[in-house]
């Protein structure tokens, strides 16, 4: 077996986290994949896999190699269609990640017409409220709304987010609305990520900022953006979510004067010189659309009034 193919098999072990799993994607036997990852090992002298009878994990080695192999892999692949005039052709599979409020809503319109356009490429989209660790997971390209954690990502940033805090008019009109953070410690709050018990509000600040106690946390953006439409108190949420909410009157947004300032939403892959044409036809595709989709539901700070 060559040394390309060799490396193939060792990235989708170490993407599948397991033989089977990768020999069912490489559509060879797992006795056969066990062999090559063995081979190589052999070859380069270190174990780059520790096995157990419940996973696989990568070693420090083979977490050092796989990036290496997946570089050469990109690297040749590229080098045979640029020969076989197919390099302006992206195809294979993608596998995207995002949080999942996002990805239903301003994602999957996007994911549709780059499919209508690639009919060589195929997708699968992970949602999930977590950050997603892209190499150990397999995962090609990521939509992230924040600061980024892990510096050897590439990124490419397409919009901006705010966070807010709303409630219903009709819980307004019962309650009153709060005229500064302090005031948040009388009023009843629905808990979701960041205003989960014990955070403080506005994060990211010190001076007049408060722990909020929410009678009421759940683990669902929409769930807890639901419940502030039926007057059930306050709660945060980004901008791209209640844009249209706040438009048509159902929810409004209140201690404007003190929200914090907005963050970013990015397209985030692995860092490398060398980009997969797939990742780069997605980038290339996404980030306008994207970019369009986020000035839509824009909701501006609104001046105080004085």
């Amino acid at each position: 077996m060559d040394r390309l193919s060799e490396m193939e098999i060792f990235v989708a072990v170490a993407e599948a986290r397991g033989f089977a799993k990768a020999a069912a994607r490489l559509r060879r036997s797992p006795p056969a994949v066990t062999r090559a990852v063995a081979a190589l090992e052999a070859r380069l002298g270190a174990r780059l896999l520790n096995r157990t009878t419940r996973r696989v994990a990568l070693t420090d080695a083979g977490a050092g190699f796989l990036d290496a192999a997946r570089r050469a892999l990109v690297a040749a692949d590229a080098a045979e269609r640029e020969v076989s005039g197919k390099a302006l052709v992206p195809r294979g599979h993608l596998a995207v990640t995002t949080s999942v409020t996002f990805g239903r809503s301003v994602l999957a319109p996007v994911l549709g017409a780059f499919l209508d356009a690639h009919p060589q490429m195929s997708v699968s989209l992970t949602l999930v409220d977590r950050v997603v660790d892209l190499i150990e997971e397999g995962i090609d390209l990521a939509i992230r709304i924040g600061d980024l954690p892990d510096s050897t990502l590439s990124a490419r940033r397409v919009g901006e987010v705010r966070r807010l805090l709303v409630a219903s008019p009709a819980y307004i009109a019962r309650r009153g609305a709060p005229k500064r953070p302090a005031d948040l410690e009388s009023h009843a709050t629905i808990g979701f990520g960041a205003l989960a018990a014990g955070a403080v509000w506005p994060p990211g600040r010190r001076a007049g900022a408060v722990a909020v106690a929410p009678r009421f946390v759940v683990n669902d953006a929409l769930a807890a953006i639901e419940a502030a439409e039926r007057g059930e108190g306050i709660t945060m949420a980004l901008s791209y979510i209640v844009a249209d909410r706040i438009r048509a009157g159902a929810l409004r947004e209140v201690l404007p004067a003190v929200a914090p300032p907005p963050v970013a939403v990015q397209l985030v892959h692995p860092g490398s010189r060398l980009v997969a044409p797939k990742v780069r036809a997605f980038i290339d595709h996404a980030a306008p659309h994207l970019t369009r989709a986020l000035r839509r539901l824009e909701i501006r700070p609104r001046t105080p009034r004085r």
